[in-house]
C-alpha cells in the first residue's frame, strides 16, 4: 500500500503554501489565479475634468467625453468624473458580479445620486459589488454608474517620497475598469490559507501550534485542485478543524474595533478630507449591512459635520447605525487636536463643541477621549477629560518614542491636579491593523502589563489618509475568534473594553504627569505663522467673549454674538488639528489655516557704536552694539542676572537635518552645530529715550538671505524687558534660537502649560532627561533658585530648552517637507526677560505673561463714561480665565477660574454684576444640582486645590 512521504523541511512546506496563494507566482495554476472568473469590458466610459470639488448634481449635468483605460488625468488636486455604462452578460445571472476599478487616484462610486462605495487601490478597495442589485430581473442587467476620482492618492501626491511637497503636475490614470465574476468560495479558501501560513510564520519554530498549522496547510494544498471547485469543501473543512480548536479561559482577549484614522488635513487640504470621509464611511456602512457584528469607532465632530453638509443621505445612515450600536462616535472633541500647543481654554472648547455635537446629532456623549496620533499629551488633560464627562483615554503614539520605551499599555494616568483616567495604549502599537495573525501576536507579546491586564484593543482599518476596514479584515478576525495558540478575538466597543479593564484594574500602575513624546519636538516651532495666528486668535476670542458678556449687562438690548463666536471657535479648533498647528502639513493647508486666522478673525477687529545703558527704576541693562546683553541688573534684589563672562539675548543658529520627518523632528545632534549670529548690519542705536519708554534698535545678518531687526524696549516700572523682533527668513534646514545664560543654579526649570505649570530637569542624568533636550511650554518658562530667578516670556512661541543655566527660546525652523516653503518670509514676534526676587509665583510672573499676551484694547466710550470693574479675585494664585455666555442659556454667564501657583487656597470672586444665584458646573456647563455656591455682599468664596479648574454658572 502506498504511503505519502512525511516531509520534515519546514521551509519548503511553508514556501509551497505561500506560492499556492501568491498573486505574483504561478497564478496560472495556483488558487489566487482563480479569484476572478469571466470578465467583460464596460459598454462605455466617458469623463470630464474640473479643478473644483463639486457636488454630484452639478457633475452629472456636465458634458462627458469618451475616454479609455490607460488615459491620464490631472493635474494634481483636480477631479475627474467618469460616467460608466455597464451591461452584464445574461450568462452571469445568479453569479456575484463586481465592477473592478483600479486607479491611482482615490475614487467614489455614485449610484442613484448617492455615494455607495469608496474605491482606493492603496486601501485594498478595488471593486464594487453589483450582483446584489442585478440578479433579480433582466431589466437590471444594464445600468449607469458615476465614479468621482480625485487626482491625488491616499497620501496626497508627494514628489519622490510620501512626505515630500506635492508634485503639482502629476497625472493620474485608471489602470483597470471592467466587469468580473467574483468567486466567493475561492476568496474564503484563500483566507483560510493565508491565516494558516501567517500562524506558521508568526509562531515560529519553537511553538508546537505553528507546526500543526504547517502540516494542516500542506495537506490543504494536497487536497485542493484550483480548477475543481468541488474539492474546496473538503479543504475548507480541514482548515475549520484547525481553527475550531479552542483556547482556555485564561487566554488574552483582543477587542477588535474597526477604525479609520482620517487626518483632517495633512498631505492634502481640508476640502479633500471631506471626500475622504465620504469615501471611507460609506464603505463602512456597506460592511455593516452585511456584517451585523461589525463595530466601527469614529472620532472628530468636525468630520461628522462635513459629512452632514456634503452627504446628508450618508449621514442619515450613520445615525441609523449609531442607534444600532455599530457606528460608535468616540473622542468627544471637535478634531483630534494637538495635545501640547492649544491653550487650556481651547482644549475645553474642543470638548465642549465636540460633546455638544455628538449629543445633538446622536443623543450620546462620548465616554472616552480618543487621540491616537498626536505628538504628546499635556498633564492637564486628565482634569479636562474628567470635567467633560470622560474617564477613559486611548492613544498609541508614545510607542514612537525614539529613546525610551514607555513602561505600560494599560494604566491610570494622573494629571497635574491629581485627576486620574484609565488609559490604554493598544499593544500592537498601531491604529491601522489589518486583522492579520501578526497583529494579534504582536498585541499579545507587546503587552507590558501581563498579569495586570488581560484585555487589549486592536484597531483595524486603513488610516491616516482614510480607507478604513475591508471585508477581508473582518473575515480574518472572524476565522480566528477563538483559535488555540492565538489570543481570543471579539468584536467590541470602546465601552466594553474599558469596562473590562476597569473591572480588573486592582493591580494597574499609575503614571503621574505629562505623557511626553520623545520625537517630533520640532513641531513646537515649525510654521511659526500658524502658531502666532493661534495664540493671537485665542487671545482675541477671550477678549471678545468678555467684552460681549459685559456689554450684555451694561445694555440688555445688546445681541450677544453666540452664532458668530461658535463659528470662529470652530475655525480655531479646526486649525488645532494635530498636523496643522504643529506645522507638519503641506503648503495648501498652511494657506487655508492662515486664511482662517487673517480673514475670519479680522472681521471682528474693529549711542550708535558703543554700549547703551537703559534703566527704568526696576531694571538696569547694558546692551552691546550687536544687541546682546552684557548685564541685566535687578535693582531691588541687588542681583546681576546674566552669567559671568556670558551674553544675554544671544541669537544662535543650528544645522537642522533630521533623520526623516523633516517638519516634525529636531534631533539631539543639532546641538553640536551651534553658531552665534555675530555680523552686525546696523549697530545698536537709540530709538526713544526719556519719558515712559526707552528703546534701542539694531540689525544682524544671519546669512546673505536672512536678517534680524530688533527693538529692545524698556517701559517705566515694567519688571521685564521686551524684545520686539522682525526676522527676514530664507534659510534651508537651519534652526534659529535665542539664549540667555543666567546666574541661577537649579536642577529643574518650570514651564507654563494649560491651566498651570510643571517642572522638567535642567540636567541630562538619565535617558529620560536627555530625551527632553527640546520641550514645549506656553507663555513663560522660569529658572529659579531660592529667592531669585529669571523668567523668559513670549507672545507666540512654544519651543524651549533650559540646560544647566542657559535658557533658550526656539524661534524659527526651515524644513522642506512636506511644505518646501515652510516658514520662508517675514516674521514678527516678541519675547521678554524678567529677573525677579522670591518665587516666580510671588513675583507675578504669571500675570506678567498674561499682560504680554493680552494687551489692553482701546474701546470708544462716551466722555461721561464712569470707571467700572466687573470682576476681581482676592487671591493672586487664582486666575479668572474665561467669561462667556452659557450655551443655550440667555441671562447666564459662565466664569472659569483656575489655581495657578500649585497651592491650596481660598479665594473670593467679587463682581458688580447683579448675580442672583451661582452654581458649580462642569466643563460642558452642566449645572451640578448638589453644589450651589453662596453669593454674599463680599462675593463668591471658593476653595481651590493645586491647579484645580473651577467653572461657575452665574444667574442674573
Amino acid at each position: 500500500m502506498y504511503h505519502l512521504p512525511v516531509l520534515k523541511n519546514r521551509r519548503t512546506l511553508l514556501e509551497r503554501a505561500e506560492k499556492f496563494i501568491s498573486d505574483i507566482y504561478f497564478t496560472d495554476c495556483n488558487l489566487r489565479g482563480r479569484l476572478y472568473g469571466d470578465s467583460c469590458p464596460l459598454e462605455s466610459l466617458a469623463c470630464f475634468l474640473t479643478p473644483k470639488r463639486i457636488t454630484f448634481s452639478e457633475a452629472s449635468k456636465q458634458i462627458f467625453d469618451p475616454c479609455k483605460v490607460g488615459d491620464t488625468f490631472g493635474p494634481t488636486w483636480w477631479t475627474c468624473w467618469f460616467k460608466a455604462t455597464l451591461k452584464i452578460p445574461e450568462s452571469w445571472r445568479g453569479k456575484e458580479v463586481h465592477l473592478l476599478w483600479e486607479s491611482d487616484g482615490e475614487a467614489m462610486v455614485w449610484r442613484d445620486e448617492q455615494p455607495v462605495q469608496g474605491l482606493t487601490k492603496e486601501g485594498e478597495k478595488t471593486s464594487y459589488i453589483l450582483s446584489e442589485y442585478l440578479r433579480m430581473s433582466v431589466s437590471l442587467f444594464s445600468l449607469t454608474l458615476y465614479v468621482e476620482m480625485a487626482c491625488n492618492g491616499l497620501f496626497g501626491a508627494g514628489q519622490g517620497s510620501q512626505i515630500a511637497a506635492p508634485d503639482p503636475n502629476r497625472k493620474f490614470s485608471v489602470q483597470r475598469a471592467e466587469l468580473v465574476v467574483f468567486n466567493r468560495d475561492v476568496r474564503e479558501l484563500l483566507t483560510d490559507f493565508e491565516m494558516l501560513v501567517d500562524i506558521v510564520k508568526e509562531l515560529g519554530e519553537e511553538e508546537q501550534r505553528g507546526y500543526q498549522a504547517l502540516f494542516t496547510v500542506n495537506e490543504m494544498v494536497n487536497l485542493c485542485d484550483p480548477s475543481d471547485p468541488s474539492s474546496f469543501a473538503k479543504v475548507h473543512s480541514l482548515a475549520g478543524t484547525f481553527f475550531n480548536q479552542r483556547n482556555g479561559e485564561s487566554q488574552h482577549t483582543v477587542h477588535a474595533m474597526g477604525h479609520c484614522h482620517i487626518d483632517s488635513a495633512w498631505l492634502w487640504p481640508y476640502e479633500e478630507t471631506i471626500r475622504k470621509c465620504g469615501r471611507s464611511w460609506v464603505t463602512v456602512i456597506r460592511l455593516m449591512e452585511k456584517n451585523p457584528e461589525f463595530v466601527f469607532t469614529c472620532s472628530q465632530a468636525q468630520q461628522f459635520q462635513w459629512v452632514k453638509s456634503w452627504y446628508p443621505g450618508l449621514f442619515s445612515s450613520i445615525q441609523h447605525y449609531v442607534k444600532k450600536g455599530q457606528f460608535i462616535p468616540v473622542g468627544g472633541t471637535w478634531v483630534e487636536m494637538d495635545g501640547n500647543l492649544p491653550s487650556g481654554e481651547s482644549m475645553v472648547r474642543q470638548f465642549l463643541e465636540g460633546q455638544r455635537f455628538f449629543n445633538k446629532e446622536f443623543g450620546r456623549y462620548c465616554k472616552e477621549f480618543w487621540l491616537p496620533d498626536t505628538f504628546g499629551y499635556s498633564a492637564q488633560l486628565p482634569q479636562i477629560m474628567q470635567g467633560c464627562g470622560i474617564s477613559n483615554f486611548l492613544t498609541q503614539k508614545l510607542s514612537w518614542n525614539l529613546i525610551n520605551t514607555f513602561p505600560h499599555n494599560t494604566f491610570f494616568w494622573e494629571g497635574l491636579d491629581g485627576s486620574t483616567v484609565l488609559t490604554h495604549f493598544p499593544p500592537g502599537n498601531s491604529y491601522e491593523m489589518k486583522g492579520k495573525v501578526e497583529d494579534l501576536v504582536k498585541t499579545l507579546k507587546n503587552n507590558k502589563d501581563k498579569g495586570r491586564a488581560n484585555h487589549s484593543a486592536a484597531l483595524f482599518g486603513f488610516g491616516d489618509g482614510g480607507g478604513g476596514p475591508t471585508q477581508l479584515m473582518l473575515d480574518r478576525l472572524r476565522l480566528v475568534q477563538d483559535t488555540n495558540g492565538l489570543p481570543k478575538v471579539q468584536m467590541s466597543t470602546p465601552d466594553e473594553l474599558f469596562t473590562r479593564l476597569q473591572a480588573d484594574s486592582a493591580l494597574l500602575c499609575t503614571w503621574a504627569g505629562e505623557l511626553f513624546l520623545e520625537l517630533h519636538n520640532g513641531t513646537y516651532t515649525t510654521q511659526a505663522q500658524i502658531k502666532r495666528g493661534n495664540r493671537q486668535c485665542e487671545t482675541l476670542l477671550h477678549d471678545i467673549e468678555i467684552a460681549s458678556s459685559l456689554a450684555l449687562y451694561r445694555n440688555n438690548t445688546f445681541p450677544y454674538p453666540a452664532e458668530k463666536l461658535q463659528e470662529l471657535w470652530r475655525l480655531l479648533l479646526l486649525n488645532q488639528f494635530h498636523d496643522v498647528i504643529p506645522g507638519s502639513c503641506i503648503e495648501m493647508v498652511v494657506e487655508d489655516a492662515l486664511k482662517y486666522y487673517e480673514g475670519e478673525f479680522l472681521q471682528l477687529l474693529g549711542a550708535a557704536d558703543g554700549t547703551v545703558v537703559m534703566e527704568n527704576g526696576l531694571l538696569k541693562t547694558a546692551i552691546n552694539r550687536d544687541g546682546t546683553l552684557a548685564s541685566l541688573y535687578l535693582i531691588s534684589g541687588n542681583r546681576e542676572s546674566i552669567s559671568d563672562g556670558c551674553l544675554g539675548n544671544q541669537f544662535v543658529m543650528f544645522d537642522d537635518v533630521p533623520l526623516y520627518w523633516d517638519a516634525w523632528d529636531v534631533m539631539d545632534y543639532h546641538l553640536q552645530t551651534r553658531k552665534p549670529v555675530a555680523e552686525v548690519v546696523q549697530p545698536v542705536h537709540v530709538v526713544s529715550s526719556g519719558g515712559l519708554r526707552g528703546s534701542v534698535s539694531f540689525t544682524l545678518r544671519i546669512s546673505d538671505k536672512s536678517t534680524i531687526t530688533q527693538e529692545i524696549i524698556m517701559d517705566a516700572m515694567c519688571p521685564y524687558i521686551k524684545f520686539s523682533t522682525e526676522v527676514q527668513w530664507a534659510e534651508s534646514h537651519k534652526f534659529l534660537k535665542v539664549e540667555f545664560p543666567v546666574r541661577v543654579r537649579s536642577p529643574n526649570a518650570t514651564y507654563e502649560i494649560q491651566f498651570g505649570h510643571l517642572q522638567r530637569p535642567t540636567h541630562r542624568n538619565t535617558s529620560w532627561d536627555w530625551a527632553r533636550f527640546e520641550v514645549w511650554g506656553h507663555k513663560w518658562a522660569d529658572l529659579s533658585e531660592h529667592n531669585f530667578g529669571v523668567s523668559l516670556l513670549n507672545d507666540c512661541k512654544y519651543g524651549y530648552s533650559v540646560h544647566k543655566n542657559t535658557m533658550t527660546l526656539s524661534l524659527l525652523r526651515a524644513p522642506k517637507a512636506p511644505d518646501a516653503t515652510a516658514d520662508m518670509g517675514i516674521h514678527h514676534f516678541t519675547y521678554a526677560i524678567m529677573p525677579h526676587t522670591r518665587s516666580f509665583q510671588e513675583a507675578s510672573v504669571i500675570q506678567c505673561a498674561y499682560n504680554l499676551n493680552f494687551p489692553l484694547r482701546l474701546i470708544q466710550c462716551s466722555p461721561d463714561t464712569m470707571p467700572w470693574s466687573a470682576f476681581s479675585v482676592t487671591s493672586q494664585a487664582v486666575i479668572l480665565e474665561t467669561i462667556k455666555q452659557a450655551e443655550d442659556r440667555g441671562g447666564v454667564l459662565v466664569v472659569r477660574l483656575y489655581e495657578s501657583h500649585g497651592s491650596s487656597v481660598t479665594a473670593t470672586l467679587r463682581t458688580t454684576l447683579p448675580v442672583r444665584e451661582a452654581w458649580v458646573c462642569d466643563l460642558l456647563e452642566k449645572q451640578d444640582p448638589n453644589r450651589p455656591v453662596q453669593v454674599t455682599s463680599e462675593g463668591i468664596t471658593l476653595d481651590f486645590k493645586p491647579f484645580q479648574i473651577v467653572s461657575l454658572l452665574l444667574i442674573m
